[in-house]
C-alpha cells in the first residue's frame, strides 16, 4: 500500500506542528514553519495508494487523516506520517453520481481535534470518530434528518470545530447548524433560504466579536447565496452579503479569508471578488471595494502584508495567479503563461491553471493542477519563480496540499491509480 524512499537528513528547519484541518491551523492557508530552499526540490518519502478524492489529509501528531472513495465506499484512513502505513481504516457504501461530466468524490477534509476526528461525507454522513483507533463516537446522516439540500458535486464543505461546537453549513433545514461536538446533538439551527456551498465556514473576530462566517449557495434556480454572518453563542444568523452569479452552473466554494476586521469574499463565475468592512458597534457589513476580475473558482486566496493572491479563472486554460492590493483594490498584476519543466526526462509546458496557494516561511507555494509546485516571490511587482519541480503529471490535482512538521502532503486524483504522496520539503543547508 506504501512506496517508501529514505530521505537524507539535513540541517532541521523550524517546524511548527499540526495540520488539522483544512487551510491549516490558522484557516487562512498560512504555515508557521521556516527553514525552506525554495531552490531544493522536495524528496518523496512514500506514496499511498487510495481511490478517488479532491481532499486535503488532515495531521495530528504521527498521524494523518483522509477520506476517498474506494470501491463504492466513502473510506476513511488513519496513516502513520512516518511511513504511509495504515492504522485504521472505517468505510460505509456511499452512491455517488456525475455531473458536467465530473464524478462526485469526497471534496470536505477532515477535522482533528484532540482525540476526535470529524467527517462531512458526501451524502451527508456526519460522523465522529476516535484518532486513536477510528472507533464511531456518533454517526448522523444530514439528509435524513434535516432534508435533502441540492449539490452538483455532492457535499464539498468541511465543518467547523469551535469551543464545544462542531459547526456545518447543513443547506437545508436549517441552513447552519451547531452541534454538541462530544454527542452530536443539535445545539441550534438557523434556517436561511440559501442552500449549503463548498466554502468551509471559518472563524473570525470582529471588533473583538466572535463570529463564524459562512459562504452559502449551492444548486439552486435561481442561483443565490452569499455570506452569512453567524452569532455561535446565540445560535443565529445577524447578517447577510448577497454574492452569487446569476450563472445556473455556479457555486460559492473558496472560503472566506479573514484580514483583521475585514474579510474578503470570491466567486469564478461573474461577480469576482469584495473586500468587506464591518461596523464597530453593529458589525453591519458594507462592500469597501470590488474585484470583478477577481474570481478564483474554488481555492481559497492567501493574504499577505497588504497583498491578496489568488488563482482566478475556471478552466485551466484561463486561469490566472492575480495579486491585488488590499488597501486599494488594485489589480498589481496577473500571470497565466506556461512554465517549462523537467519531468521523466521530458521537457514540458504546463499551466497553473486553479491552482492552490500557501503561505510558506515568507513566500507562496503553489500546486498547479497537473501537479507542479511552486515556490513564488509574494512581490508587488510582479511574478517571480524561486524553485519549480514537477511531482507528478496528472490533471485534476484540486486539493490543497498539507503542510506539518517539514512534510508536504499532496494528492495525486486519477480513477484508475490514485494516491497520497508525503514529500519532504527541501531545508536550508547549514552555513
Amino acid at each position: 500500500m506504501k512506496i517508501p524512499i529514505l530521505l537524507a537528513i539535513l540541517t532541521p528547519a523550524a517546524f511548527a506542528g499540526d495540520w488539522p484541518r483544512f487551510l491549516g491551523p490558522g484557516h487562512d492557508a498560512h504555515s508557521a514553519e521556516t527553514g525552506f530552499a525554495a531552490d531544493r526540490a522536495p524528496t518523496l518519502l512514500w506514496s499511498y495508494e487510495k481511490g478517488r478524492s479532491h481532499t486535503s489529509p488532515s495531521i495530528a501528531g504521527d498521524r494523518a487523516v483522509l477520506v476517498h472513495l474506494k470501491d463504492g465506499q466513502e473510506t476513511i484512513d488513519c496513516l502513520n506520517v512516518k511511513d504511509g502505513q495504515r492504522i485504521w481504516r472505517h468505510a460505509y457504501p456511499v452512491t455517488a453520481g456525475q455531473n458536467y461530466g465530473i464524478d462526485d468524490a469526497p471534496r470536505n477534509s477532515p477535522v482533528i481535534d484532540g482525540d476526535l476526528v470529524f467527517i462531512n461525507g458526501l451524502a451527508g454522513d456526519l460522523s465522529c470518530l476516535r484518532l486513536s483507533d477510528g472507533s464511531i463516537v456518533w454517526k448522523k446522516n444530514l439528509e435524513q434528518e434535516y432534508g435533502k439540500a441540492p449539490f452538483f458535486f455532492a457535499r464539498g464543505s468541511c465543518p467547523l470545530v469551535w469551543k464545544d461546537q462542531l459547526i456545518v453549513n447543513v443547506g437545508s433545514k436549517p441552513c447552519v447548524a451547531g452541534f454538541n461536538k462530544m454527542t452530536g446533538a443539535l445545539l441550534w439551527g438557523a434556517d436561511h433560504p440559501w442552500n449549503a456551498s463548498y466554502a468551509s465556514p471559518v472563524p473570525a473576530t470582529l471588533h473583538g466579536k466572535e463570529r463564524i462566517l459562512v459562504f452559502a449557495g449551492g444548486m439552486s434556480d435561481p442561483p443565490n447565496g452569499g455570506l452569512l454572518v453567524v452569532d455561535p453563542v446565540k445560535g443565529t444568523i445577524e447578517s447577510e452579503v448577497p454574492w452569487r452569479s446569476n450563472n445556473f452552473a455556479s457555486v460559492n466554494a473558496a472560503s472566506p479569508v479573514v484580514i483583521g476586521n475585514e474579510v474578503f469574499i470570491t466567486e469564478g463565475y461573474d461577480h469576482g471578488g469584495a473586500l468587506l468592512q464591518f461596523a464597530p458597534d453593529t458589525l453591519k457589513p458594507t462592500i469597501r471595494w470590488q474585484a470583478p476580475g477577481f474570481g478564483p473558482q474554488f481555492s481559497t486566496p492567501v493574504a499577505d502584508h497588504g497583498l491578496l493572491f489568488g488563482f482566478s479563472g475556471s478552466s485551466e486554460s484561463r486561469a490566472e495567479l492575480v495579486c491585488q492590493e488590499l488597501a486599494t483594490g488594485k489589480e498589481l498584476w496577473r500571470e497565466g503563461s506556461p512554465l517549462d519543466v523537467e519531468f521523466e526526462g521530458r521537457k514540458l509546458r504546463v499551466l497553473l491553471g486553479r491552482g492552490s496557494l500557501l503561505h510558506v516561511d515568507g513566500k507562496l507555494l503553489a500546486l498547479g493542477e497537473q501537479g507542479t509546485l511552486v515556490w513564488i516571490a509574494p512581490d508587488p511587482a510582479g511574478f517571480k519563480v524561486l524553485g519549480l519541480t514537477q511531482l507528478f503529471y496528472r490533471p485534476e490535482t484540486w486539493g490543497i496540499p498539507a503542510l506539518a512538521n517539514g512534510r508536504l502532503f499532496v494528492g495525486e486524483n486519477d480513477a484508475e491509480d490514485s494516491k497520497l504522496h508525503c514529500f519532504a520539503l527541501g531545508e536550508a543547508q547549514a552555513k
